[in-house]
Formats: structure tokens, sequence, C-alpha cells
């Protein structure tokens, strides 16, 4: 991968894809986990020690789907005025901001940033021709630097205006090291993984990783399966499941899905006992029962203390161990062990050498509620570009670069 290694910055503006679309607190705006933009102080400070300068630009939220009731924007809610203060803190350098990523107060900023110094651009989804890909909007963007970086994986899987399009406007564009490292732990997980391979997929729903799941029985030799999506599974084998969640359209595929598996010689694990409650709340009635017959009126909310045990024993054999989605609704108290017990026992395998991707998303909070960050190999800052990645598809962030 050509990186920011491979140039040098001396006397250069870098345009620089970041993704600074980290969580607030809702009363002060101030940032809550400053993950996303710690990932980046390695790419920023290479390109300031080389005599160069940085443009960031980036997103926060979904502020066009999320208008006010008189139909604007809510720009109190979504603006990245309120990363500065995190932004400087961790990179050293008092950050600089305009109030907007294109026009004439972008332009004139951009162009007077000296050596050293650091520019923020205001939200880029304040435009709706950033999420459309508008080559228009891209091309008054690439006017502000001399280098495009990418750094921002975790909307790789977007062929938006700043994540792709932007790239055909400069000759010199490279990834910054949150991009290659990104790519390089998913390739070692993909195409270079010690054995036994286990992967952990958890979440709602089996449409959201069905073709991951497709992907991962030709690679895997253990599938564990945790998170609403089990329901579906036991479902389709007979197994009462209560008023648990469930795909009913997706029966035969988990079927299909089963056999597969068995046919490749893949250790396909759904979870023999369950935490079942009779209300989706921390505080209904809950017990532990048999995944054969969870009673009407009682749904699964995370998965048993037998299951929690069956898939410690098979994650701390591992040597190579990837992550994606929870065991069951870990944000309440009452059903995070099953989640806990899979990050105690992902931990120990890294401890005992095991390499461990930790998929964005979930599993990265998760991992962080417990404590287990960097008890784990990696953990990813892009939830749904890594999926897309393990599905097998090209990423339009990375082929803009590349090609």
């Amino acid at each position: 991968m050509k990186t920011v290694d491979t140039l040098n910055f001396a006397g250069k503006k870098a345009l620089i894809r970041v993704d600074f679309n980290v969580p607030l607190d809702k009363q002060t705006f101030a940032v809550t986990d400053d993950a996303r933009i710690r990932a980046t102080v390695p790419t920023i400070k290479k390109i300031l020690a080389d005599g160069g300068s940085c443009i960031l630009m980036s997103h926060l939220g979904r502020p066009l789907k999320k208008l006010k009731e008189d139909g604007t924007v809510d720009i109190e809610k979504h603006t990245l005025k309120h990363v500065v203060a995190a932004a400087s803190q961790l990179f050293g350098v008092e950050v600089q901001f305009a109030n907007d990523c294109i026009g004439q107060e972008a332009t004139d900023k951009s162009a007077a940033l000296k050596p050293g110094e650091i520019l923020l651009l205001e939200n880029l989804r304040f435009y709706k021709e950033e999420e459309k890909g508008d080559a228009a909007f891209a091309e008054k963007l690439s006017k502000l630097g001399d280098v495009y970086v990418n750094d921002a994986f975790g909307t790789a899987h977007r062929a938006h205006a700043s994540t792709a399009v932007i790239a055909q406007y400069f000759t010199q564009k490279c990834f910054g090291y949150v991009m290659a490292k990104e790519v390089a732990n998913a390739e070692l997980v993909m195409k270079k993984a010690a054995r036994p391979f286990t992967a952990i997929t958890g979440g709602a729903k089996v449409s959201d990783k069905l073709l991951i799941l497709e992907n991962l029985i030709d690679k895997v030799d253990n599938l564990i399966i945790g998170g609403g999506m089990a329901y579906t599974f036991l479902k389709a084998m007979g197994y009462e499941i209560g008023s648990s969640l469930c795909e009913e359209d997706r029966l035969q595929l988990c079927l299909d899905l089963m056999a597969k598996a068995k046919a490749k010689g893949v250790n396909l694990m759904l979870p023999v006992d369950s935490v079942v409650a009779d209300a989706f709340s921390n505080d209904a009635n809950h017990k532990v029962c048999d995944n054969k017959h969870i009673e009407a009126g009682w749904m699964g909310l995370d998965i048993g203390p037998k299951a929690a045990d069956d898939y410690a024993a098979v994650i701390k054999q591992s040597k190579t161990i990837l992550w994606n989605g929870p065991m069951g609704v870990f944000e309440m108290s009452s059903y995070e062990n099953g989640t806990k017990q899979a990050a105690i026992a992902v931990a120990e395998a890294t401890k005992n050498g095991a390499f461990s991707l930790i998929g964005g998303g979930d599993s990265a909070a998760a991992v962080a509620k417990f404590g287990f960050e960097n008890e784990v190999s990696y953990v990813s800052t892009g939830g749904g570009a890594l999926l897309e990645y393990f599905e097998g598809k090209e990423l339009p962030g990375i082929k803009a670069i590349n090609e």
C-alpha cells in the first residue's frame, strides 16, 4: 500500500480525510470517546514532522437525515467545532477551524496555512453532494490541498465525494497509517490466519451478516454464533424460541449455512442455553433456560452460562480470532455476561499468542466497556467497512488510491 511513508510533505498542504465521527455528550457536546481522533495522531505527526501542514475533513453524524422541526440542519448537534479541543490536545497543536468545508473561508484559511499548522473543515455532510459522490463538490474540496491522504477506514466502503471521488484530482495520493493498519490486519486474518481460526459473530439479524457468514465458512475452523441472530438458527432446527427475535424468512437460509459448514468440516456453534426475560428491559424477570424450549412470552437476551463456557473453551484454543457482534444485549447489566465472558476468553487467547481482531461497532464498544482494549491485538475503527471487506468486496476508498 502507498502510505504517507512514501512521500515527503515538506512545504505541502496535505488534505486528509479522517473519521472524526465520534460520540459526543448530549448536554455539553464534549467528545466522550476520542479513539478515532487518537488513531490519526501518527499520520498527522509524520506530515508535520516533514514540514507539511494538514487540512482535515470529516463527517459527524447524519445531519441531513436528522433535520430540526423547521426542516433546517441542526448545526449545533453536528458541527465539528465540538472536536477542536480534543484534537488540539491530542495533536499538541492548536487546531484552527473553518466554518465551512468549501467556499471563501475554507479557501483563505487553507491558503494561509503554514508548515506545522492544522486546519479542520466543517462537517462534509452538511452538503448532500458529499454522500452522493458529487464530482463538482469533490473538485472544490481538492483545490484546498496539494496531496490527498485517506486515513478514514470507517468510511472506506462509501463512494462519497471525500472518500473516493476526490482522489482523481490528485497526482499525489496515499493512505494514512490508520488505513494501512486496518487493511494489513484484515488481510492477516483473511489470508494468513494461523489455525485454529475462530470467528465469533453476533448481533440481531442473520440478514445483516449473511455475506460475511458465507465467506467465513470457507475460511474458519470454528464459527461461533450468538446474539439475536442465534434464535433464527434455533427456530430453523425446530426448537421453541418463545418471543425471541426471529427472521422467519431466513429459516431455510440458516439450514443451508449449517449444511455448508458441516460439508466443509467447520464447527458451527450455537448456544445451548440462554438468559431469557419476560420483557426487553434490564429490570424484567429473567432466568436461564435450555434453548430447545423457551416458553411463550419469554425472549432470549443473552447466551447462557453453559454456552458461555462452551464458547470460551474454543476461543482459548484458537490462534486467530475475528470478533464481530455481541453475544447479547450487553448494554444492559442483566444480559452482559455472555459478551463479557467472550471478551475475557479472547483476551486470554491473545495473551497466549493468538492474533485477535475486534471488528469495530458493537464489538469494539463491548471490549471497551469491559476494559480489554489493550488486551486484544487490534480493534478496528470501521465496523461497516470491515464487514464489507470480509464479505470480499472491493472498498471504494481503497480502490481510489490504488488506481
